[in-house]
């Protein structure tokens, strides 16, 4: 069939080339999402102003609050759909599929109002300064119209990684991302929308990438094609995508409730912090996103093995990715700061922006590695089936630590190079604690193989 083409045998062969070939186009799929929200800031930071530059950056650890216990259902679809694809199982395939897609439009569209009537409360909670509090809140009740599109693209792509399918998504998002740079261009410069053209621009990018997702599922060949006639929530699948995603959710969550801690510290400087921090947090998506592509690699190649009972291939998977993900962690972390003056001129020319930006790359995105490390053993631990364990894990070191951090340490010296630098420190803890829970885990699973159920 065509589409096999497009999927990888996870459970067979050498790992380290498969795994490249599952991360590397995810990568790219990854910074290209991340592109989206760099072409608003940099056209805005541009045409627009600083305090534009700041209202469209600062929504963006409130956003990830709103919406990360809904994302965190994709990784339950994820983890599903790759055990049962791992145990041959097509009738339970088909039915967490149908389940994730329409768990995802109702996600969605209950998220259009979530975030319409409460962006601006809670952009004043936050502490947002006046001169940016309006823009930003228009900014967030755009984007959440999109919402639909968003949860939609989001367990759709769950769905095709669980396959090893991590081509077609990216070929899905350079097309949105042509769309969405251009919109902007228009919406900005030639009807002067400002923030509300940049807004409108990304949700309709987020629109077209998410019809093309759902248009390949509707054509597939595979026990993981999607009729519209089947669409239905089965509450075992539900119940089982909750029990494994909602952990990670509520963890992604309450992480996004550190970081709006943390956002708001830096609103307590100003709206030229608030920018340069902004920039700086843009470019170190790049370095997460890519970092995380491992992290999904991990957490697809583990739990396929799990299905398929391979379980002599889980720790070659975990070193492996410890590996990569190290690598890849230090060379762009590093690099990105040492470039950090010329990478942040790109998006404001102000020296004060860039001086505070240069001061967060330093404390942050130059040890970024190490939140990579983390990651990639919560996805060992989520392949392995835990989602509880992990979750507590990170959010007492990740979370907890910060907080504290921030109204201890922080409290008693208020600048920013303390408050950023609970950010590797939590990352380190938490890392060394995930590893010391895998040694546990894994000891409770075969060594060896159990031929009964194949690949």
């Amino acid at each position: 069939m065509a589409q096999r083409k497009f999927e990888i045998d996870m459970c067979n062969g050498p790992l380290l080339g498969k795994i490249l070939t599952f991360a590397i186009p995810l990568m790219l799929s990854g910074i290209l999402q991340l592109l989206f929200n760099a072409a608003d800031i940099i056209v805005v930071g541009r045409f627009t102003g600083k305090e534009a530059l700041a209202a469209v950056g600062s929504t963006g650890s409130l956003i990830n609050l709103l919406i990360n216990v809904f994302i965190g259902l994709s990784i339950g679809t994820n983890v599903l759909v790759a055990q049962y694809i791992g145990a041959r199982d097509p009738k339970n395939v088909s039915e967490t599929v149908h389940t994730s897609i329409l768990t995802s439009l109702i996600c969605g569209t209950v998220m259009i109002f979530v975030g319409i009537f409460l962006a601006e409360p809670l952009l004043t909670l936050m502490g947002t300064p006046d001169d940016v509090l309006s823009q930003a809140a228009l900014y967030m009740r755009i984007y959440f119209i999109g919402m639909p599109a968003i949860m939609l693209y989001n367990f759709g792509a769950a769905i095709l990684r669980a396959l090893g399918d991590t081509q077609r998504p990216l070929i899905f998002l350079m097309v949105a991302g042509v769309v969405n740079v251009i919109f902007n261009l228009i919406f900005v410069l030639i009807f002067h929308m400002g923030v509300a053209g940049v807004a409108i621009a990304t949700v309709m990018s987020q629109v077209i990438s998410s019809v093309l997702v759902l248009i390949c599922l509707l054509r597939a060949d595979g026990m993981y094609k999607v009729y519209w006639h089947r669409l239905r929530i089965h509450k075992d699948k539900l119940l089982q995508m909750m029990r494994i995603g909602l952990p990670a959710g509520m963890q992604g969550a309450i992480f996004s409730i550190s970081n709006v801690l943390i956002q708001s510290s830096i609103n307590s400087f100003g709206s030229v912090a608030m920018a340069g921090s902004t920039a700086a947090s843009n470019i170190e998506g790049f370095v997460y996103t890519s970092m995380n592509s491992v992290y999904q690699a991990n957490l697809s190649f583990t739990s396929q093995n799990m299905g398929a009972k391979k379980y002599s291939r889980i720790n070659r998977i975990t070193l492996l990715c410890l590996a990569v993900v190290t690598v890849i962690g230090i060379v762009m972390g590093v690099g990105a700061t040492l470039a950090g003056n010329t990478l942040l001129h790109i998006y404001n020319s102000d020296a004060e922006v860039i001086a505070y930006g240069l001061e967060r790359m330093r404390f942050v995105c130059m040890p970024y590695f190490l939140c990579g490390v983390m990651d990639v053993m919560v996805g060992s631990m989520r392949g392995l089936g835990y989602s509880i364990l992990p979750m507590i894990v990170s959010l007492a070191g990740a979370c907890g630590l910060r907080v504290i951090w921030i109204f201890t340490v922080f409290a008693a010296d208020r600048t920013l190079d303390i408050l950023f630098l609970s950010y590797p420190v939590s990352w380190a803890v938490t890392a060394l604690v995930h590893m010391i829970c895998f040694l546990w885990a894994r000891r409770k699973f075969p060594k060896t193989d159990q031929p009964v159920d194949v690949c």
